[in-house]
């Protein structure tokens, strides 16, 4: 969901400084499903080449003047940004291409690799690919890449190549298939172009890129657990826990905020299609929203608690659990419940009034439960969505430079 791109800048230079000096590791085992070698990147180009001075300039104009000399001081390397191609496929299973960017230093040693997964973008402009003015690619990942990592900034299915495409809004195998194979495609890149990975792989993501990431992770370590070497995940307020959370907002008041309900509203939308279920908004929305859903999709004002406008036999159909169509689509969505491998953090604003709070305390438990010994939840006391990224960006920066 949406970032503040101020704040996201501002705490850049706190995320992500993981040691540099990782060691070269391969991986040997033996047991899961094994891609086809060097069957994902379709094509790859520059989109931009940026000096340290340049990189200086334009980083420069988007920090306060107290924090400008502390950011330059991280600049080391010159950055060069790239397109990939890649090949991936569909919710249902169909071959379609994808983009996204990666971000590689000028530095000829081995350096990590991080998949950053973005938030909530309403624009095809920013995404990842398209290095737009305002895309996490264009300020932040060149600031980690001239840091010195390699960067891998997934577009998701419905933006860059992909954009004809709806984008698969919150929808968990989508955003895991469409990170998985670029960072795949981008493994084939840096051999192509000789760039040297120390092999080391993080995952890092907030908000919708907080669910992707978890996603991500739990399809690398139950489906594919040999094929990359996993060393740290951090994600933060995620919206883990989807049969929780739409319970939540069917029957409780909540914010009247309509910009967080066109959100909850576009989830609802993106699974009535992609799970075929086919029912008309009138089914679920009472007037004039439907109407207006019809006709205009999630972009519509909703300045009321979310629970007002849903349909008294929509909301009997899910609390008798009735329509176990759109129930099990939710529950198809619950990255929750297993058991973790990687170290992982889970951060989260107590006063989270987007995604709620419970999302998190819910997968904490559910994973400890499991007998899951390396993860740790991180409440932010106090913070909503918004204040809370600087402390999540704070938190995994010392958690990631922590991992050896």
């Amino acid at each position: 969901m949406t970032i503040n791109r101020k704040e996201f800048l501002l705490s850049l230079l706190l995320t992500i400084t993981v040691s540099l000096s990782g060691c070269d590791t391969a991986n040997n085992g033996t047991g899961d499903p094994k891609p086809d070698p060097d069957t994902y990147l379709v094509s790859s180009s520059e989109v931009a080449s940026l000096t340290k001075t340049q990189l200086a300039a334009q980083i420069g104009q988007q920090f306060p003047a107290q924090y400008q000399a502390v950011v330059l001081s991280f600049l080391k390397y010159d950055v060069k940004v790239y397109k990939l191609v890649y090949n991936t496929k569909l919710a249902d299973g169909t071959a379609t291409k994808a983009s996204g960017a990666i971000l590689v230093p000028t530095i000829t040693t081995a350096v990590p690799m991080v998949s950053q997964q973005h938030g909530t973008i309403l624009s095809d402009t920013d995404a990842p690919s398209n290095f737009g003015p305002n895309s996490e690619a264009a300020f932040g990942g060149t600031l980690f890449a001239s840091i010195g990592f390699i960067m891998v900034c997934p577009d998701y299915i419905g933006y860059g190549e992909s954009k004809a495409i709806p984008h698969t809004y919150e929808y968990r195998e989508s955003l895991a298939t469409a990170s998985l194979d670029m960072i795949r495609a981008a493994k084939e890149f840096v051999k192509a172009k000789s760039i040297k990975w120390d092999n080391r792989l993080f995952l890092s993501g907030y908000s919708e890129g907080g669910f992707a990431t978890m996603s991500l992770q739990k399809k690398i370590e139950e489906e594919f657990p040999t094929e990359f070497t996993l060393a740290a995940s951090s994600m933060g307020a995620g919206a883990y826990h989807k049969s929780a959370f739409m319970n939540y907002i069917i029957n409780q008041k909540t914010h009247g905020i309509s910009g967080y309900n066109q959100l909850y509203l576009w989830t609802l939308i993106t699974y009535n299609n992609l799970y075929k279920l086919n029912k008309p908004m009138s089914y679920y929305l009472k007037e004039p929203y439907a109407t207006q859903a019809t006709q205009n999709g999630y972009n519509i004002p909703i300045n009321t608690s979310i629970s007002n406008i849903f349909t008294d036999s929509f909301k009997k159909a899910v609390n008798d659990g009735t329509d176990t169509g759109f129930l099990n689509a939710i529950k198809d969505n619950d990255v929750h419940d297993w058991k973790p491998k990687t170290p992982t953090y889970l951060y989260h604003g107590t006063a989270d009034n987007l995604v709620f709070f419970f999302n998190t305390q819910d997968a904490y438990d559910a994973m400890r439960k499991r007998g899951a010994t390396n993860v740790e939840i991180k409440p932010l006391d106090g913070k909503d969505h918004s204040t809370a990224i600087i402390d999540y960006l704070l938190g995994t920066y010392f958690f990631f430079t922590s991992v050896h």
